[in-house]
């Protein structure tokens, strides 16, 4: 009977045409991503904000889960393909035609509502995404495992040693600050006038940062390898728990050289959130795939099979409502005065919004996954 269970536990995870439990991690990601994006107001409650500079908050998980989920899913895919005897040279060119495309959906997130292409963001959110992709997919199709961790320990490396011992002008080597950090200089040279508005003469998805960026998505391909294991689910969350916490410790242990920062994507920071991925993606796993417990998580699934088309609506409907002008100003803040505010104290009231913004981003998840629409590219 044991013999029985452990069979079909490597039979259900194999032959799955998707894995449940990366499709509600991505979807838990995507819902928190439209929340904490999306207050009424500046008052904002402390978790529910990226840490200003040094340090973590709950919310700056976010976007390394993406890329570490995307990691995972470069793996899982991209080996059924190579499985079915697809020529890496056609997966290849299929990938750059997809980075292509989200990076130049980054831009047009960046462009509206003025499209002026003078000071257009070049770097962000979707264009690190699409870098992050495609290298990802060229490792994976010209290196095997343990070619791809030299590389993932070659790229942190680099990444510790170029800040650390480039001096920056004005600041000398090893400046962390906001003002004295290498990224920070290498933005303002490169990028000028195409950096982040909100700081005009740096990116926090900037040039030098994506290296470690890379490194997060690699966490994520290694986690992919060991979903790949002819394992028992129990033993692969076994070794995703344990791998994540050693990934935890190291992280806490290498701040005493670098600190955890989400901006500059320190090496500490990337160790540290892929280390809470795997943790919780393990989690995920063993109650979804392993014991299959019986949540109530299709508004999960929903956000998570639909995660392209959702983020693209919620960030070009937040860019039109903070653009229009509605009696001197802007339609955001109309709705806002309308609805949620003075209801309770500023912060609650701000959140109640965001509560109400991602309810409204659920539906359009809700109505796309029951009419089956799903958006690839």
């Amino acid at each position: 009977m044991g013999t029985m269970v452990k069979e079909q536990a490597c039979l259900d995870l194999g032959k799955s045409q998707r894995l449940t439990s990366l499709d509600a991690f991505r979807g838990l990601t995507m819902a928190f991503m439209v929340l904490v994006s999306n207050p009424g107001s500046l008052a904002i409650y402390r978790p529910l904000d990226h840490s200003p500079w040094h340090g973590w908050t709950i919310t700056d998980v976010v976007f390394p889960s993406f890329l570490w989920i995307v990691g995972v899913a470069i793996t899982l895919s991209l080996g059924k393909r190579l499985e079915r005897g697809v020529a890496k040279r056609t997966i290849f060119a299929q990938a750059c035609r997809r980075a292509l495309i989200l990076y130049l959906l980054g831009l047009l997130i960046y462009a509206i509502p003025s499209f002026s292409f003078a000071t257009l963001r070049w770097l962000g959110v979707l264009q690190r995404i699409a870098i992050c992709y495609l290298a990802g997919t060229a490792l994976y199709l010209t290196a095997r495992l343990r070619t791809q961790i030299l590389w993932l320990c070659g790229i942190l490396l680099a990444y510790w040693l170029a800040m650390k011992l480039i001096p920056v002008p004005g600041f000398g080597a090893g400046n962390f600050s906001v003002e004295g950090n290498l990224a920070h200089y290498v933005d303002r040279i490169v990028l000028g006038r195409h950096n982040y508005a909100g700081t005009g003469t740096w990116d926090p998805e900037g040039i030098v940062s994506t290296l470690p960026a890379i490194g997060t998505t690699i966490f994520g391909m290694i986690a992919g390898r060991m979903l790949a294991l002819k394992k028992t689910v129990t033993e692969r969350v076994v070794w995703l728990f344990f791998l994540g916490n050693a990934l935890l410790a190291a992280g806490v242990f290498l701040e005493l050289w670098m600190p955890i920062n989400k901006k500059l994507w320190t090496d500490s920071f990337c160790l540290f959130m892929a280390g809470m991925d795997f943790v919780i993606f393990a989690m995920f796993l063993w109650c979804l795939d392993g014991v299959k417990v019986k949540w109530r998580i299709a508004p999960l699934l929903a956000f998570g099979k639909n995660a392209l088309a959702i983020y693209m609506v919620s960030e070009l409907l937040s860019a039109v409502l903070y653009s229009v002008p509605a009696g001197g100003v802007s339609l955001h803040e109309r709705i806002f005065h309308a609805t949620f505010e003075g209801l309770a104290r500023p912060a609650t009231s701000s959140l109640m919004y965001a509560i109400a913004y991602m309810m409204l981003m659920y539906f359009l998840a809700w109505f796309m996954d029951k009419k089956q629409w799903y958006v690839k590219i």
